[in-house]
């Protein structure tokens, strides 16, 4: 980490942390954040549901949550970016305060409830983005209106207008911050959601994969449903987790906040949910592992218990926006060490390890 970006991370740490979110999107939007190099090579290079990334670290959903700096991110070092949550129309989202850092845990709890412009502004940002000099895939998040008399449409609905302007979209029925939301990852409910997602998707110009993202608080028996209904769907991915309502082992004076908890106590939780799912699908379903990395030894365990990429978000408060490329490296030195010659090759090879 340069010490430009210490010194930002520093001063950002003394703002409200909603505050130093804007700003940081500021930043990059008006150039003013260093942007590190994309460290990719050939042992990085992989495919996620047919799309080529030159690394597997994504952005996760939740930090450009209007698609306001797709340009300066796909530079910044990551394979992947999602953006969103998109719902179809704007809300606000919760009230104020509803993001809080819990630097004890490295950790971070939010409850925004998907505030966002609303599908319409969203898809005309993604419209109008030029394409990079390196080909880093875009994908939108979906969501659903916190008022909306039928959510599960919601998601049909976003598909259908931001879908021709991006690479991949996921189905978001695991936030916690709005009420009922996660009832729609039961097996019936998600059927259901999910055959209108695939119908608009065959209907696009340009079908994309459609990911699925799962929360981390699910039994064994709620695993295998999903698992059951993603395959039967035809689904082309789950991302394994979402934030977590668990808040055991925490310190710091936030951790009764309400709210998703994200950051390095998901990290064991997102990961064993992770490795289950890659035993039930039987490693035919590319799965994403998010939840906890601020390291390649992280991301190296996301990957050999069953990920064919992950992505973070939370390591980014503490460890600045270098922290895809560092961990990139990172994850390169550990696949030479163990000798695989590729990501996909060290994919699942320690999931006994999380079972």
């Amino acid at each position: 980490m340069s010490l430009t970006e210490r010194l930002g991370l520093a001063a950002l740490r003394c703002l409200d942390p909603e505050t130093a979110h804007g700003l940081s999107l500021l930043a990059l939007r008006t150039g003013l954040a260093p942007i590190p190099e994309l460290f990719m090579g050939q042992r990085l290079a992989t495919k996620l549901a047919g799309m080529q990334l030159l690394n597997p670290i994504g952005l996760a959903a939740g930090y450009d949550k209007n698609a306001t700096v797709t340009e300066p991110l796909s530079r910044a070092g990551f394979g992947f970016i999602e953006v969103g949550a998109a719902t179809p129309l704007p809300q606000p989202g919760n009230p104020k305060p509803r993001l809080f850092r819990l630097a004890e845990d490295r950790a971070a709890i939010n409850r925004f409830g998907f505030n966002n412009d609303g599908m319409e502004v969203i898809a005309t940002r993604l419209a109008a983005r030029k394409p990079g000099i390196l080909p880093v895939p875009v994908g939108l998040n979906l969501g659903a209106n916190k008022t909306s008399d039928n959510r599960a449409a919601d998601f049909a609905r976003v598909l259908a207008r931001c879908g021709p302007h991006v690479d991949f979209a996921t189905v978001n029925v695991s936030s916690p911050n709005t009420e009922k939301l996660r009832d729609l990852q039961g097996p019936a409910a998600l059927t259901a959601l999910l055959a209108g997602v695939m119908e608009t998707r065959a209907a696009l110009a340009t079908p994309i994969p459609i990911f699925l993202k799962i929360a981390p608080d699910l039994t064994d028996d709620d695993l295998a449903q999903i698992a059951e209904v993603a395959l039967a769907s035809g689904l082309h991915g789950i991302i394994a987790t979402n934030t977590t309502l668990n808040r055991d082992g925490l310190k710091s004076r936030h951790k009764g906040e309400q709210g998703g908890l994200s950051g390095a106590p998901l990290f064991e939780r997102s990961t064993r949910v992770l490795a289950r799912l890659s035993q039930l699908t039987g490693g035919t379903l590319p799965l994403i592992g998010v939840g906890g990395i601020s390291t390649p030894e992280q991301a190296y365990a996301k990957i050999r218990a069953g990920a064919s990429a992950v992505q973070l978000y939370t390591a980014m408060v503490y460890e600045g926006l270098s922290v895809a490329a560092r961990i990139a490296q990172g994850l390169d030195d550990l696949l030479v060490r163990d000798g695989f010659a590729s990501v996909t090759a060290a994919t699942g090879t320690g999931r006994s390890d999380w079972l």
